[in-house]
């Protein structure tokens, strides 16, 4: 039930590329607010254009932590896990995916758009 919950209140084009892998609730123990933190990783589908038997997952970049707007008067953040993959062959060849896709005015927070953004599709 908490996963459709989320879904119905996350953009859904963030859903074609991650998955919900955790959410919890915390509460900061100096202040005592509550938080909701929900943890996403990249689903594993090498970038389009590649193909998927070169490729191998290596794993993720850091978790990038980006606020989200509140629900219920508690902060909301997105922990965010980006997936990167190696040529099989050409170890130096290192891929992402690109999510230059996310247009302006989608209902995306500004700080998640930029984030996913900010790399290209093939990293050294």
């Amino acid at each position: 039930m908490e996963k459709e919950i989320l879904e119905f209140i996350l953009p859904k084009e963030l859903l074609h590329s991650f998955q919900i892998t955790k959410v919890e609730e915390r509460v900061d123990g100096k202040t005592g607010n509550k938080s909701i933190v929900i943890e996403m990783e990249e689903i594993n589908q090498v970038p389009i254009g590649y193909e998927q038997t070169r490729y191998e997952s290596k794993g993720f970049y850091p978790t990038t932590l980006i606020q989200d707007f509140p629900i219920r008067g508690k902060a909301v953040y997105l922990a965010i896990k980006r997936r990167r993959w190696r040529n099989k062959q050409d170890q130096s060849d290192i891929i992402s995916n690109d999510y230059s896709f996310i247009a302006e005015g989608s209902k995306i927070t500004k700080e998640l758009s930029d984030f996913l953004k900010d790399t290209g599709r093939k990293q050294s």
